[in-house]
This record gives C-alpha cells, structure tokens and sequence, in this order.
C-alpha cells in the first residue's frame, strides 16, 4: 500500500507526527512518502520519499497576497499543480491530510482534484482551522459563529493574519471546497476536536480519534542535580512549558501564582524569551530552552506539580511528558487536555478559576495524592508507537 501525506512545514509536532507515520508504515512494508510546504529547515530524517511543494518565491507571494487580501489558500497555483502531477504518477491508495494552512497550497484546485479523481483522504485536523472562516481556535474569544456561518471575524488580525476581514467569503469557499468529498475520514487527536466537528460543516464524514502520543523512552523519570542547581531543595517545584507563552498559554495565571502563593512554592517556566521574561515576577525561573529532550526530562522529574493553565489546546503532549516522568497536573477544563488525565493523576478546574487552581496546587503539595508510578502508568496509554499503528489500521 502506498500512502503520500501532506503537511504545512517539515518541522514541529505535526511533521513529528506525519513522520513517526511514514516510518512506522515504512516499517511495516507500506510505501510513504511525505510532502510540505517550503522551508529551509526540515526534519534530518525527512528524505528519500520527501516532495518539497513550491519555492520561496512562490511561498513569498502567496503568504503577502494572503496578507493583503485575506484570501488564504487562494495562492501558489503552479505549486498545487505540479504537486498534483506527482500524486497522479505515485498513485497513492490513500492520501493523508495534516495543516493545510500556512501559505502554500490552492485549496480549490487540490480538492478539486482529489474529488475528480475519488481519492481516498484521512485528514488529521490538529487545530479547528478546517471549519472556520479564519481562526485556528475560538475558545478564548467564545465564538461560535462557525456553527452557522462566519463574519465579522473577532481574530483576522491574528494567525493566519491579513489586512481584511474576508471571514464570511472564507467559510463558504471553505465549506465549499471541503465538502463532498466521497471517501474521507476525518482524525482528531482529542473527543473535544471531534465534537467541534460534528457540529461544523464536516459533520459528514465519519470522524475517528487518534490520541497524539509521546516517545515513552525518551519522557521517562530522570533524576538529577536541578533543585540544586538552582537552589530548589526543599521548595514545592511547580513546572510550566510551552513554545508560545502569552494569555492562550495562561502566562498571566503564573505571574498571579507567583504573587499568591507561599515562599516553599517555587515556579518555573520553560520556553520563555527576552520579551516574555520582561513580564516575569523576580518569583520565577524563566527557561528559555532545554539542550535536549533528557534535560526537559530531567526537569520534569524534579518538579512536584506540572501546572498547564492553558486557554485553548487540542491535545497538549506536555501533560503527557510530564506525567511520564512521574508528575501530575493541574490544568484548566479546556479543549483535550483533561481527557489525558484520569482520578489517578491530576485535576481539572474550570477555565479561568485561578482560585480554585491555587487551591488544588496547595492541597495536592500537602497531601500529595497521587504516586509517580500512577502517573507514569497513565502515561503509558499514549505511547506513540502504538498510535502510529493505530493510523496504520484506518489506512487498511
């Protein structure tokens, strides 16, 4: 069987993804190939079977004219048809969907063709971008618009950003474009994702949930010298991560954490910057970056409490990773990431309720209810090997 995936960029958690995939595939006597947009800097492992769609030029004037018109996946014309021509000579028994958005593809002309030519799809939707007439996600500005139909779009300035609101023309070109067609399943990563679709205009097509997972030997409990290191030894450790800290993240719930709770409490953030640092409390440690997955894993150890405030998330693998060490989670009742906990190893509070998160912080430091070895248990149900197979069978 061959199978050709389709990602925005050959870098991140989704080119992670789709190339755990094809390696899995590979493995297992499938023929994969892989495709995305143009970057300067993909994966190591991305060769042999990678199709590189465009060039920066083309890349260049799609993502400016998206810009200035608001009409993302109207571009790179050339791009989609000569990626068109590659598919016709491979002949994939299923072609797989990841991010279509990010400036790189002619989304009328590629479903078009995948409509002609009764392809069979699987598309991974790893945001809610599919079924909006812009945004990746809606939850913080409570939107709902996407329902019926998209306007006056609160986020246009925001990614994929342009000039225009063109949201209205967007969610038709968009329902247009991906409905139809004949034999497509659609994936989520968590329930929550799959119930926005079937409440969108996807609502057709058979909906399956595949968990993102982790690489269970790589997270696994690490110890080492970081409380002393940095002066932690007797203190309550609590751990936040992310690439893109700012409100979406709940950077603001850790700076009001920090002013709340006692002097045993220490919190630390990883992923920060200059610009983000500058927010910062002298009461936490910024981060900026980790040399190598051990290290995160080491930090992720050495922590008493993973806290996640996150305020829009799909399936968040850092609650994952840090359960995998052995740590459990506060987090906020937002999109999938409660679904990664069970009553073994963490707790949800309502989105927002900061007071009933500093509570649960303080109650879970004192009475310590949950072991390491529950939460790496729990952990172990999103080993990602077992859910690259898991693609493997919808492939069949």
């Amino acid at each position: 069987m061959k199978i050709f995936q389709i990602n925005a960029v050959p870098y991140g958690s989704t080119a992670r993804i789709m190339l755990g995939i094809s390696q899995t595939a590979e493995r297992d006597g499938y023929v994969a190939y892989m495709s995305c947009g143009y970057s300067y800097h993909p994966i190591k492992e991305l060769q042999g079977k990678y199709i590189k769609i465009g060039s920066p030029i083309e890349k260049l004037f799609h993502t400016y004219a998206a810009k200035i018109t608001g009409l993302n996946g109207h571009y790179s014309y050339f791009s989609t048809l000569r990626l068109i021509k590659q598919i016709k000579q491979i002949k994939p028994d299923v072609l797989h969907l990841h991010n279509l958005h990010g400036w790189y593809l002619h989304l009328p002309t590629l479903f078009s063709f995948i409509k002609k030519e009764n392809i069979k799809v699987v598309w991974t939707l790893h945001d809610c971008w599919s079924f909006t007439g812009h945004c990746p996600y809606f939850d913080m500005v409570e939107c709902e618009k996407w329902q019926t139909e998209c306007y006056a779009c609160p986020q246009y300035k925001a990614y994929p950003a342009t000039y225009f609101d063109c949201s209205k023309k967007l969610y038709k070109s968009k329902k247009s474009w991906f409905t139809g067609v004949n034999d497509m399943t659609i994936v989520t990563p968590s329930k929550w994702l799959a119930e926005k679709v079937k409440q969108s205009y996807l609502k057709e097509y058979k909906v399956q949930v595949i968990n993102n997972g982790i690489d269970l030997s790589a997270f696994a409990p690490i110890q080492s010298d970081f409380r002393n290191r940095y002066g932690l030894e007797g203190k309550t450790l609590l751990l936040g991560v992310a690439l893109d800290w700012g409100a979406r993240k709940g950077l603001d719930v850790f700076v009001e954490l920090a002013k709340r709770l006692p002097e045993s409490f220490q919190i630390v953030l990883i992923g920060t910057n200059e610009n983000i640092e500058k927010q910062l409390p002298d009461k936490i440690i910024s981060i900026r970056r980790t040399q190598n997955v051990a290290e995160l894993a080491e930090i992720y150890t050495a922590a008493d409490i993973f806290v996640n405030p996150t305020r829009e998330d799909n399936f968040p693998t850092v609650n994952i990773e840090a359960l995998a060490c052995g740590t459990p989670i506060v987090t906020f009742k937002t999109g999938g990431s409660p679904e990664i906990l069970d009553e073994t190893c963490g707790v949800v509070v309502e989105k927002n309720d900061i007071d009933a998160m500093e509570k649960e912080i303080l109650r879970l430091a004192k009475e310590k209810p949950f072991s390491a070895e529950a939460c790496r248990k729990r952990a172990e149900e999103f080993d990602k090997n077992e859910k690259f197979k898991e693609y493997l069978e919808l492939y069949k």
